[in-house]
């Protein structure tokens, strides 16, 4: 079952998550689901829409999902304690490409039918915002670079994956998952 929410009420659990330990960007083409997890996002109004950006590297084989796509869910840990499966798919999903490996498989996470969106949510992560890309753009790394150049070292740019692409996405539905 899931209860329907209106996700600016849960902006500081989404917050928190993000800053704690991170959610799951899930994406799914060709019947290939990938989750990678995010530590940063922004919730918010733009164009008179629910909002919800997200930054993803040019390199990342999410970007290649979310491109054919245009969709995504962001998965979010949400209740007093994160299990140990949730740190357990955090690490593999932040650490290793969907390229390579079903990440939810060797994650051991359950994935749940979306309402809206194609890509699913995670039972694990039961916060569940689903997007919809309205808009994106290359983050201008000689702009930001003065301040934020620790995320763009100019010798590791490559290594990194590359700048990050932000992905303004429209909020279409959210909701809490429960049992």
């Amino acid at each position: 079952m899931k209860k329907e929410i209106n996700v600016f009420e849960y902006t500081a659990d989404i917050m928190k998550a993000l800053h704690k330990g991170g959610a799951l960007l899930v994406s799914e083409a060709e019947d290939c689901v990938n989750a990678m997890t995010i530590g940063w996002g922004t919730v918010g109004i733009e164009w008179e829409v629910p909002i919800f950006v997200v930054y993803v590297r040019e390199g990342r084989f999410t970007r290649e999902l979310i491109d054919r796509t245009g969709e995504f869910t962001v998965a979010v840990p949400y209740g007093e304690k994160y299990s140990a499966q949730v740190t357990k798919a955090l690490g593999i999903c932040g650490s290793r490409s969907g390229r390579d490996m079903d990440k939810i498989a060797k994650s051991g996470i359950h994935i749940v039918d979306a309402e809206i969106v194609q890509p699913p949510a995670i039972k694990e992560f039961p916060l569940t915002i689903e997007c919809r890309v309205v808009f994106s753009q290359m983050e201008p790394i000689k702009e930001i670079s003065s301040k934020f150049g620790k995320f763009y070292p100019a010798d590791k740019l490559d290594e990194y994956g590359g700048a990050h692409i932000a992905y303004y996405s429209e909020i279409l539905k959210a909701y809490i998952i429960e049992e």
